[in-house]
């Protein structure tokens, strides 16, 4: 297991984070998994043993009760503060009133505290906002997270699901009124969807912040089990719901060309699939779900498969993007200052 600094801050986190998004079974994410107390103490201890120093979960998962879970397995496994690093979120609904959701500064102030509670912690390392918020000042969200930093409830902020433009506007505003700084984004991201590289990516490398992937297998789509041939399984999650959205075309020819280098090197499509990931430098963490211990150990072990040059170039040519506006534009137009750029960085 590797670990990397969570964007420009000086907290190193395992490559693989354990989501906790299985745990509870209550509510509109309890179809996702009916994962108790017993079975979670055996998830977290498993991913602790792998090196995993990383936890993700969120106030809304199950009604709270995915955050109760986690902290309760933290206290049985009898885990130090110190050697764990807990991410959780705050804007979905926590309750029926209409401010009960959202980024305003009552919600967030509240929701910290909630989620304190049910996660049995002194602080939350990582408080993450799940979503953009329209109906609140991006100010008024960035002071009242930045008021839960320097009191101690919260040590580095971040967002989730939200647009280049949006970050960079915050971004912006943290340095105009010296708020917390927001560390990281959690984006969705897989080699079947790679749509943050578009404007995402640039912006994430050009102001230094990290990137902590959602759903890499693109909701079991990329999990060995859906082929050409085999696109439904009864029972099964994807078949009942197809998310995230998946082009199902290009989706099969990059299931196949994963599925038959996963055949050369002796591991499995899933494997494949995160490893891919874990190749690309602006990622800093994938986050893993599973309900069971043998599905999350086989994940697990995405660690250890490696890339050539030639394997990477292959899997990048059948899921690259089509090239959209400006980007053509600009790789024409640019072509001249960025090869430049690139030999005064590297000269002979």
């Amino acid at each position: 297991m590797r670990y990397n600094k969570l964007g420009s801050t000086g907290l190193y986190v395992s490559e693989l984070c354990f989501g906790t998004m299985t745990f509870g079974g209550q509510g509109p994410f309890g179809f996702l998994g009916q994962v108790q107390q017993a079975e979670a103490d055996a998830l977290v201890a498993k991913a602790l043993e792998a090196g995993v120093n990383f936890l993700d979960t969120a106030d809304t998962y199950s009604e709270g009760q995915s955050e109760r879970i986690t902290g309760q397995a933290l206290k049985n496994l009898g885990v130090r503060r110190s050697e764990i690093v807990v991410a959780t979120k705050v804007f979905g609904p926590a309750g029926r009133g209409p401010n009960s959701h959202g980024s305003s500064r009552g919600h967030i102030l509240d929701a910290a505290r909630a989620s304190l509670e049910r996660l049995q912690l002194d602080h939350i390392d990582l408080y993450q906002l799940h979503g953009f918020d329209p109906a609140t000042p991006i100010e008024e969200s960035l002071e009242a997270l930045s008021d839960l930093v320097r009191q101690g409830l919260v040590r580095y902020i971040g967002v989730s699901n939200w647009a280049a433009w949006q970050m960079a506007k915050a971004l912006g505003l943290s340095a105009l009124h010296g708020f917390a700084k927001i560390a990281s984004v959690q984006a969705y991201y897989t080699i079947a969807g790679r749509d943050l590289e578009r404007e995402i990516v640039p912006m994430l490398q050009s102001e230094g912040l990290g990137l902590l992937v959602w759903s890499p297998l693109a909701g079991g789509f990329l999990s060995g089990k859906y082929t050409r041939a085999q696109r439904e399984i009864e029972g099964s999650r994807r078949t009942a719901f197809a998310f995230p959205p998946v082009d199902p075309e290009r989706g099969y020819d990059i299931v196949d060309a994963l599925a038959a280098m996963a055949t050369r090197k002796g591991v499995t499509v899933a494997q494949l699939a995160i490893a891919w990931l874990l190749h690309q430098k602006t990622v800093t963490s994938v986050i893993l779900g599973a309900k069971r211990v043998d599905q999350l150990s086989d994940t697990l072990a995405s660690v250890d498969v490696t890339l050539d040059a030639e394997e990477r170039k292959l899997l990048d040519e059948v899921s690259k993007l089509r090239a959209e506006y400006p980007g053509w534009m600009m790789d024409i137009w640019s072509k001249a200052r960025v090869e430049q750029f690139a030999a005064q960085r590297h000269p002979r």
